[in-house]
């Protein structure tokens, strides 16, 4: 890794001309205000703390999604939407390092697959419009949720694709959070569904299609290995420039290596701390 490489790419998310899209790794250095223990983000840290510490068996340990997909089969689905708000909007967290980061600059589109808030605390004086996941829902032919925030509050009820302020910066959080309200993608029923509306072009709203053409990205925190999650890249990220962007792994194993040359994906072995010192330097 040089920082010649990173220095860049630095400069080019700070100038809004790069767009961050984050991965579990981005809440690195994130823990419990009280106890201390890192906030629950990696597939394994997520199935233990929904699992009250305990493992599950091997088959289910593989994925959360399918281990939220076995809770939902036994218990129902609103028992992993409960335990998602209790983890992420009802305990208190520190914030990570990179998230400061990104508060202090504000890019002006952030692609963001964890569920939890720091995302939108980051905006929390800023207006912005929120882009959310949503799967398994009737009475609408899109999978996605649009809410306006004034720059003290969202909106009480979500907006129509036509009231969206082209100016403001954009939050695309796909896996849902728990605020304004929660709305999650989180069991292998709630990907299938979202994954084959993503593919579709329903689960994009029209003024992100006509935003996204040619766009760049950076990826944070995230490894190249789950196909639930390379397919939701895949899709969100159609249309990109040239390369399509750069992602951070420090030690990317052979898939992953693969996968970033298929997707046109330049892979720097470096991660968020490399990154983040350079922002200390300067």
């Amino acid at each position: 890794m040089s920082s010649e490489e990173l220095k860049p790419l630095l400069a080019a998310v700070a100038a809004g001309t790069v767009v961050p899209y984050l991965g579990p790794g981005a809440l690195a250095g994130s823990v419990h205000s009280e106890n201390g223990t890192p906030i629950p983000a990696w597939s394994d840290d997520l199935i233990l703390a929904m699992n009250n510490g305990k493992p599950m068996s091997p088959r289910l340990m593989y994925e959360f999604a399918r281990a939220a997909m076995d809770v939902e089969l036994k218990r129902g689905r609103s028992a992993v939407n409960r335990f998602l708000d209790n983890l992420y909007g009802g305990e208190s967290w520190t914030r990570s390092p990179l998230h400061d980061w990104i508060a202090a600059i504000k890019p002006p589109y952030v692609v963001d697959i964890n569920r939890d808030v720091q995302l939108q605390q980051s905006y929390s004086s800023t207006p912005h419009t929120l882009i959310r996941g949503i799967s398994r829902i009737g009475g609408t032919d899109y999978r996605f949720r649009l809410h306006h925030y004034d720059g003290s509050a969202y909106s009480a009820t979500e907006i129509p694709q036509e009231e969206v302020d082209p100016t403001l910066p954009i939050l695309f959080k796909p896996m849902g959070s728990p605020l304004p309200d929660a709305t999650y993608i989180a069991s292998d029923a709630d990907y299938v569904d979202y994954i084959t509306e993503l593919m579709g072009g329903f689960a994009i709203p029209d003024f992100l299609k006509k935003l996204r053409p040619g766009k760049q990205y950076l990826f944070l925190g995230l490894r190249m290995t789950r196909d639930t999650e390379r397919m939701v890249l895949s899709d969100i990220i159609y249309g990109a420039g040239e390369p399509a962007g750069w992602v951070l792994i420090a030690e990317p194993n052979d898939k992953e290596r693969r996968f970033c040359n298929k997707k046109n994906l330049q892979l720097i072995e470096a991660d968020i701390e490399d990154l983040l010192a350079l922002t200390e330097e300067g």
